[in-house]
């Protein structure tokens, strides 16, 4: 690997010394890469022959920011000398401060490390394109390169900070419009460019700017300050739990104060204790936990080639199909939408129309792709259009004989390579398929609601699944932008089956006297979207009412049995669909609590004579938190036992994109393990004596607890997925 990474340096005829990162594929700044930088820098300056300096990436990208395998080697030993000092040695000192100019020649990307080159340079010059962000703050840390300090300096106060904060990417085209970009070309005309901007330079011609000494953007202190104000309180609602949003803003406030360089040293101080806070280190296993998803063992190492899929037939038009439809149409992949009748049918086309609609307004989609998309797309009201699919993706209601019905069908009618996929989220595959031949192309394509949004793509395969399909399926994933993790066959799959405490735990508070409102508080401070009930408002009753006797066949005496969701649906509630469930929803407004539903909450107790003595219960917020995460934690380590899941990072993935776990946590086993197994275990010990087996520690957290071992810790075997004892 090390003979790829590699710093070249070019001295041309005209006294230019081209100097060239090579790092495929983005040109990371590995250690290796930054000593070369300091070496070739200190070579230049040496050099009579060397007037200026041009810094440039190979393979049309600039440079796609630091190494992040460094910070997993800082968590992993505590040692912050590990990170190389960039910020000084070589930004300000050899290029900022140098005794010969450097340009920087960017196409592809300037991001993170590679942006705070680029503003260590004298002038850049890029292509129309390249894009540039600064998204450490997505890794739990701040820009450590001086980038805190450069951007205000050279884009201004408010667009720096929403760049920074919101880690948002620019074009080198508005970023000519807003300072930071000297000059556009074209990619042929970028190194003859930046050469002669490099000699002008040398030669005073144009002006020598040093980026950190530049004060002219930052505006007056009392706008800055109002700028920094305002900031704050907009990271404190939506980053309340992320510290590095506002010592991002420290930090900048400081270079605002008391200059350039007193910036630069703060933020050296203050990346270097976020880099070990758990925040960090949360974020970067997310990150590198995403990566891996796609590493089956089985699949992915045997040397096969994915197949082209170029046509697709959804059967059900419904919200979930129309959304799958949705994701594959604007992935360029034609799609043959079935429904029952007509009527149907025009609605599931209209659907998908307002999908597209949707992403062109969110600036997702342009209008032409639109156009494009909704051409790719076909009705239909039989199977004679199947006859040339290279997949079938079944979206329709959870009932066993149609699906099964469907299944028959379209094995007889289908090419014999078409894969074979349900978008069940509760039901055994080896049911769905049980009445066909073909169980090694039947394979569970498990999208989130809705799906053409939501990231999650949960593939299930059964015992008989074939390597190729499963392949296949992951490759359509990648196409469609999905992020898809490969789980075996069981009630409810991993996400679900997980999951399905979550609602139970907060229906087992209510029951006990717990104020439901105060629950979805306590949880949506933890980090969640919204709490369990306004959750189950907006997916409607009808998922919980399908799915209660599935749940309640499957998972037996740790399932808690709650009447509630019927009481409200006899009510008259049903949630968001109506506008009226635990909250009520005007157009509009936000979500409010509903103070009438009171009297079913009362009625509800009456049945389940949980409270003792009549009374409520007394609990903490920290209580309602662990009595809700805690059980589905203990169901978590049943799956990772059972080997529903390759990997506990998978579950983590599946956990922040398919119920919206905060990813700041590092997903839920990686949460859960900087809680610790003995305390879990022992809390449900606890529970469970006074509250009974829903709260039964498993045999799993047990071992775990007793070992000291952490949860996310491989077997000692390492298994592939089957399908789940129960």
């Amino acid at each position: 690997m090390a003979g790829a990474i590699r710093v070249t340096m070019e001295v041309g005829a005209d006294g230019v010394a081209l100097i060239t990162i090579c790092n495929p594929p983005v040109n990371a700044l590995h250690p290796i890469i930054i000593q070369g930088l300091k070496e070739k820098y200190a070579e230049a300056a040496d050099r009579d022959d060397v007037k200026a300096i041009v810094l440039t990436g190979a393979a049309g990208k600039f440079c796609g920011g630091f190494d992040i395998n460094v910070f997993t080697k800082v968590h992993e030993t505590g040692d912050v000398s590990l990170m190389p000092d960039v910020s000084v040695d070589l930004v300000s000192n050899m290029m900022e401060d140098g005794k010969k100019p450097s340009v920087a020649a960017i196409q592809g990307l300037a991001l993170g490390g590679g942006l705070e080159l680029i503003m260590g340079c004298h002038a850049r010059i890029s292509t129309p394109e390249a894009q540039l962000g600064l998204p450490e703050l997505t890794l739990g840390v701040i820009p450590g390169f001086g980038g805190t300090q450069r951007l205000p300096r050279l884009v201004g106060l408010p667009k720096a900070i929403e760049m920074m904060l919101q880690s948002k990417f620019i074009t080198a085209k508005e970023g000519k419009e807003r300072g930071l970009i000297d000059a556009l070309c074209s990619p042929d005309e970028l190194i003859k460019m930046s050469r002669f901007w490099a000699l002008e330079i040398a030669n005073y011609r144009k002006p020598w700017i040093r980026s950190l000494g530049r004060t002219d953007r930052l505006g007056s202190l009392s706008e800055a300050r109002a700028i920094l104000s305002m900031a704050r309180q907009q990271a404190k609602k939506v980053a309340a739990n992320m510290p590095q949003h506002q010592a991002c803003l420290d930090v900048v406030e400081e270079g605002v104060l008391y200059g350039g360089q007193a910036g630069v040293v703060k933020e050296a101080k203050v990346f270097k204790e976020l880099v070990l806070s758990t925040t960090s280190r949360a974020l970067v296993h997310v990150f590198f936990a995403q990566r891996s998803t796609t590493k089956v063992p089985g699949v992915t190492d045997i040397q096969l080639k994915p197949r082209k899929i170029r046509k697709v037939a959804v059967i059900g038009g419904g919200l979930m199909g129309s959304g799958i439809a949705t994701a594959l149409l604007v992935s360029n992949i034609s799609v043959v939408l079935k429904e029952v009748n007509p009527q149907f049918l025009k609605r599931g086309q209209k659907t998908i129309a307002g999908n597209l609609e949707g992403l062109v307004k969110r600036g997702s989609l342009t209008k032409d792709k639109m156009s494009k998309a909704i051409s790719l797309l076909k009705g239909a009201l039989d199977y004679s259009d199947f006859k040339d699919v290279d997949m079938v993706i079944e979206a329709v209601i959870e009932k066993i004989p149609l699906k099964q019905s469907i299944f028959a069908d379209i094995e007889k009618i289908c090419p014999p390579h078409c894969i074979l996929a349900t978008n069940t989220s509760t039901i055994d595959l080896n049911i769905v398929g049980e009445k066909t031949n073909s169980q090694d192309r039947i394979i569970g394509a498990h999208f989130f609601s809705p799906a053409h949004i939501m990231p999650l793509l949960e593939i299930v395969r059964t015992e008989r699944t074939s390597p190729q399909a499963i392949l296949d399926l992951i490759t359509v994933g990648k196409i469609i932008k999905k992020v898809p993790v490969v789980v075996g066959n069981c009630t409810g799959f991993a996400v679900n089956r997980t999951f399905f405490p979550y609602g139970q735990a907060a229906h087992l508070l209510v029951s006990l006297g717990i104020d439901l409102f105060r629950i979805d508080r306590v949880i949506s401070n933890f980090g969640m979207p919204m709490g369990p009930f306004q959750l189950q408002d907006v997916a409607g009753y009808g998922v919980a009412l399908a799915v209660k006797d599935i749940y309640a066949a499957a998972f037996g005496t740790r399932n808690f049995h709650s009447g509630l969701v019927e009481l409200m649906a006899k009510n008259g509630r049903q949630g968001k669909i109506n506008g009226k469930g635990y909250y009520l929803y005007e157009k509009g407004a936000k979500p409010k609590p509903d103070p009438s539903v009171q009297h079913v909450i009362d009625e509800y107790r009456r049945q389940t004579k949980k409270m003792p003595g009549g009374k409520p219960v007394t609990l903490s917020d920290q209580d309602i938190l662990e009595m809700v995460f805690f059980p589905v934690v203990n169901e978590a380590c049943r799956v990772m036992d059972e080997n529903v899941v390759i990997r506990a990072a998978d579950l983590d993935i599946a956990s922040v994109l398919g119920m919206g776990f905060p990813k700041y946590r590092g997903g839920l086993i990686f949460w859960a393990d900087t809680v610790g197994a003995s305390y879990i275990h022992s809390k449900l010990s606890k529970w469970a004596e006074i509250y009974g087996d829903f709260f039964k520690p498993s045999s799993y957290l047990e071992e775990r607890a007793k070992s000291g071992r952490p949860l996310g810790a491989p077997k000692t075997a390492q298994q592939a997925p089957t399908r789940s004892r129960m």
